[in-house]
Formats: structure tokens, sequence, C-alpha cells
């Protein structure tokens, strides 16, 4: 698993902290205790020069407010460096460090609370756009009737309006669309039900942790017999949450793993009175060090009753416990094996009454055939049914980038994880197809009722570990295309020329429809690459992708020309009094329903563009 996908367990989400650090400028306080501390332990990794080109840059760690800064040298993932701080260092560089950025969004005004018909829940008809994937196949597809946005109405798309978050960097949890609410988590970890058209506020409540997974939304009958429709999500400790959607009120709070290193990346996936909860770590960055004992976590999914929150099995990715292989020249243990994470939600097969997840990389010697690969799961037991890797030997942790090299994995892997889930489509003579996509850029096309035979494969991207496929595609039964971000991103392990942009493929086949390479419009501008990291959503007649250059832009599904295009990385006044600003977009992607697009906007981790903006579209009068 690739730095970029690790994010904190504390307040601070994703920062990395370089003990032992190279100087670097620390500006107009470099005469202070702060600029000192921050030279000393902090500027290798996020100064402009530092060894780690994906830690989040010093100017975005301005968008936090101190406090938060703190928290995370103390008890978030930071914590593992900032131990070598005292508490006056801790608090020194904390002040030096945050509320410094323009466009911050901490001068939040009144917030917007919803009035009278902006209060009133719809329930009963369906969900619009509930859930990371819109279905339990994840094809990130939107009928019309759901989405609502004619062809002739994309063209006039204008920003309707938009909301900040202040205290984030990183926009991660995708809108949920229901009852004529929105629904999302923020990096603070306050959960929200806004009004879907106006964007005021019905409702918050505040989780225990960052929450970056998308709300499921569905109906539960708890064991008082009163059905009601619940809202559930994960936030970034594993904490799995179920609230009432039309209250807010806490239903029920579990925690899926134990594990200090385990935490949430994926979100849940609720179907049929369950609740699917994918299991991910950071372990693979939070031990990268000489005197650090590494690894032992394991990916894994856990399913809970979702009207009780009972856990009903628990299944980890690799079956074997870990154990020492062998010790650094400082003694510290190094275990294995480890990883092959779940970094995305679980894709469901009632008619086989399988689950399907992709795995990522081994963290530590040695490598195992679960990672880099499609697992499936019985929906019932958690019983692992069949295994489809696509690539052996890949072990890998930070080690193997920022040394020392004895803590990387004696395999040093290329880091081509499964990042996006697979995807359950059918095709128009009624077989099921499973569509994966991979980091290295290839796509491939897995029968189910034979054990995941691979049916078809396609080169798309030229792959990397920032991707190649990074989070997600999306299909179109009816037209059977499968539509591919490609990320290509500049990085430190070379695989050649890049290829970014989106592609259409057939899904029967994986022969190519259409291609549109990424035009580079960054112009300089530092975080901004052109390529395509966030997954893509579909509609009947058009694809809408964002982009790591912050711009989202719709494509014709028919040839895939672009008709329209939207620059959201700059400055917005919230409607909730704040001044924020957009940036890359990433980790999750568009949404369309009842005629409006929504999009979250700012990505900082890997040095990309930082934002804190949740921006609303709908057409202009013709």
């Amino acid at each position: 698993m690739p730095i970029w996908r690790i994010v904190a367990m504390g307040a601070l989400a994703g920062q990395w902290l370089c003990a032992g650090a190279t100087l670097a400028n620390a500006g107009s306080k470099a005469g202070s205790e702060g600029a000192r501390v921050y030279e000393q332990h902090c500027a290798g990794c996020h100064g402009a020069d530092g060894q780690s080109k994906f830690a989040p840059l010093r100017e975005a760690l301005g968008f936090y407010e101190p406090a938060a800064i703190q928290r995370s040298l103390e008890s978030g993932t930071m914590a593992v460096f900032g131990a070598a701080l005292s508490a006056t260092e801790k608090a020194a560089v904390a002040a030096f460090l945050g509320s410094q950025e323009p466009g911050a969004g901490r001068q939040a005004g009144v917030e917007p609370k919803c009035r009278g018909e902006e209060m009133r829940f719809d329930f009963d008809h369906s969900i619009q756009a509930g859930g990371w994937g819109f279905d339990t196949g994840n094809t990130r597809f939107l009928p019309a009737g759901q989405a609502r946005l004619a062809n002739d109405e994309i063209p006039r798309l204008q920003l309707a309006w938009s909301r900040v978050f202040p205290g984030s960097i990183n926009m991660r949890s995708q809108p949920a669309i229901a009852g004529g609410a929105l629904f999302i988590g923020s990096q603070p970890g306050t959960v929200y039900a806004l009004d879907a058209r106006t964007g005021c506020v019905r409702w918050t409540f505040q989780a225990d942790a960052e929450v970056r997974s998308s709300i499921n939304i569905g109906r539960i009958t708890p064991a008082n017999g009163k059905e009601r429709l619940a809202a559930f999500f994960v936030d970034v400790q594993l904490n799995v949450y179920a609230l009432d959607a039309a209250s807010g009120e806490l239903i029920w709070r579990e925690t899926a793993a134990p594990d200090p290193f385990a935490h949430s990346t994926g979100s849940p996936v609720l179907s049929r009175g369950r609740l699917y909860v994918p299991i991910s770590g950071h372990e693979v960055v939070a031990k990268p060090r000489g005197d650090m004992s590494c690894c032992t976590t394991r990916g894994a999914v856990a399913a809970y009753d979702a009207a009780s929150g009972k856990l009903l099995w628990r299944t980890s990715t690799i079956a074997a416990e870990a154990r020492v292989q062998r010790r650094t020249k400082a003694g510290e243990e190094l275990w294995g094996p480890s990883g092959a994470m779940v970094w995305s939600p679980p894709t469901i097969d009632h008619r086989r009454n399988l689950l399907y997840v992709g795995t990522g990389t081994n963290h530590s010697s040695p490598a195992t055939d679960t990672s880099d690969a499609i697992i499936a799961m019985d929906l019932d037991s958690g019983a692992i049914r069949w295994v489809r890797q696509v690539l052996r030997g890949d072990a890998w942790n930070a080690a193997c980038w920022l040394g020392p090299a004895e803590n990387c994995p004696l395999e040093n892997g290329p880091d081509l994880d499964f990042g996006a889930p697979p995807i359950l489509a059918q095709l128009q003579d009624g077989r099921d197809i499973i569509i994966a996509g991979q980091k290295s850029g290839n796509v491939y096309a897995l029968d189910p009722d034979e054990d995941g035979r691979i049916l078809w494969q396609a080169g798309v991207g030229r792959g990397g570990a920032a991707g190649g496929i990074h989070w997600g595609m999306a299909v179109d039964a009816t037209r059977e295309r499968v539509y591919v971000a490609i990320s290509d991103r500049d990085h430190p392990v070379r695989y050649g020329p890049g290829r970014p942009g989106l592609y259409a493929l057939e899904l029967r086949t994986g022969e190519s429809v259409w291609r549109a390479p990424a035009q580079d419009v960054c112009d300089g501008r530092p975080g901004c690459d052109p390529g395509f990291s966030a997954p893509v959503t579909a509609l009947s007649g058009a694809v809408f992708a964002g982009s790591l250059d912050g711009h989202l832009r719709a494509y014709a599904a028919d040839n895939g020309a672009v008709v329209w295009d939207f620059d959201t990385a700059r400055e917005f006044s919230g409607l909730n009094g704040a001044s924020g600003r957009g940036g890359s977009i990433d980790a999750v992607g568009p949404v369309v329903a009842a005629g409006m697009v929504y999009v979250n906007s700012g990505y900082a981790l890997f040095r990309q563009m930082p934002g804190n903006v949740l921006l609303a579209f709908s057409p202009a009068s013709p």
C-alpha cells in the first residue's frame, strides 16, 4: 500500500513526520522554537526538498488548527515520530505550522440551519445515490431515474452552492443522497445531514475520529419491531456506527478491529440486513525505521447485523498468524506475513451468496498467495471460497523507499495493489462478469462461476504505485462499457511514459472503444497533476470524472468528448460563512442525483493540492 493511501487515526489525518530530517527553509519564523523543531524533525518530509515526495507540504499543514497538529503528535499516527519530541516542542511546532494558510476556512460563521420544508425527509422514495458504489455491485452507474440529469442539461451546469469544511485538507467522504438530504462525513469527524437542494444543516453527529467512508442508508427493524431508516458509516479508527437517518440519534456503535494499527479506508456496504466492513491498516508507513518492529496487521472483512450491531463474522485475508521472521541490526523483530489489506468496499453477489474484495500488497515477508488478488468470501460465514491472484511476490513497505533497507521486505515488490473494488456486472446475454482494475494499469475480467478464471486482460495505463487504476472504475451494463480512470502519476518508481486519462472498453471483450487522454493544464501549479486517480461516475449518456488537477469534467459516453469542465482549484465563499478553496480531486468521485451534481475538492496527501470544499451544481435555465 502506498504512502498516499494512509490516513492518520488521530485528528490530523494522513500526515507523516520524519525524525532526523534535513534542514529546510522555515520562513519568517526561522528564529522561533517551533521553526527549529520543524527544521530538525519535520522538513525532511514536509519541506519542498523533503525526501518523502508524497508527504503533504508545510503549506497544507497550515489548514489545521495547532491543537489538531498537537493531538496527532501525541496520540495519532504521528505519535510514532512525535515520541522524539518533548511536550514543549510538540506545542511549539504545532503553533508554528498551524493556522497559517489563507483559505483554510477557520472563520466559519453561523451554520445555516434548515427551517420548515427544508427539514423534511422524504424517505418514501428510493435512495437516489447511496453508498460508495451506488449499488452492491459497485458499478458506480446511476440510471436516468436517479440522476435525473438530461444530456442537454450537462453543458449548462453551474455552481449552486459550496460548503467549506474548516480544519480539513482532504475531502474523502463521498456524499450520499436520500430523502432529499445529503449525508457526508468529514476529516474532523463530524457527520452532516444537509438539505441536498440548498445545503442547509438538518442535523450533525460527532464521531470519535475522522469519517472518510461514504454513508450507507437503509431500513432496519430493531428488536422493538419498529422499522426505521438508518445511516451507517465507519470512522478511521474502525468504529462502526448506525444512526437514525432522520434525527442523527445513535442507534449502535461497535469497533471492527482491536489492532491499533488497523484502520478504515474503504466504505462499508449495506445489503439485506447486513453491514460488511472492509479493514485496512497503516503499519506499512508507521514503522519504517530500524528501531521499530514490523509488521503484523492483516486485511479483513467484518460482517454485522445491521439492526443490532452484532458481529456475525470476521475473516482475515491471510489465514496464518504473523510470527518473527528475522531481526534488524537494532534487535527489533520483523514479523510476517502481514498486509493484503482491503482498501475498498466489498462487492456483493447474492446469486452466488458471495462477496468479492480486492487486496493490497503484503507489508512484510513472506509474500502470500492472497496479496494483489480478488478474493471471494461466503456471505453467511465469511469462509474464503476462492482466490485469484494476479501478481505474486509483491511485498512492500515505506522502508523500501526511505530506508533502512533491512526493514524493506525481501521481495521489495512494485506495490501494485487492488485499490479499487471489483465490479459485478451483467452482460446483455444474462451472464455475470467481474471487472477488476489494478494499480498496474491492467483491467481484468473474471468469471464468477469458475473461481475467478480470467476471461480477458487489457493493459490501459502505464501503472505504478500511485496507479494505474487507483480508486475505481464504472460500468454501464446497458452499453456494455467499462470506463477506466488512469492516474499514471509521476512517481519515484518509474514504469515508462504515463498515459493518464479516461478510457472506455468493451465489457465483453476488453477492446478499446475510445480514449480521452488527459490534457496538462497545471501550468506549474504546486501539487497539480493531470492524472485521474479518483473513481468515475457513469450516467446513461455521460461520464463524470474528477482529476488531480482540480477539474471536474463530463465526457460524452458515445465518444469521450468533453461536454463540460469546471476548475474547482480556486477559492470559494461557503454558505456556512467560511472562506475555503478547492484542490485535487481524489479518493472519491462525483455524485449525480435529482438533477444535481456534487463533488468533494481537496486532497493534500502526497503533495497534491489541499482543499476543503463540497461543491453542488445544477443546470442553468436554457
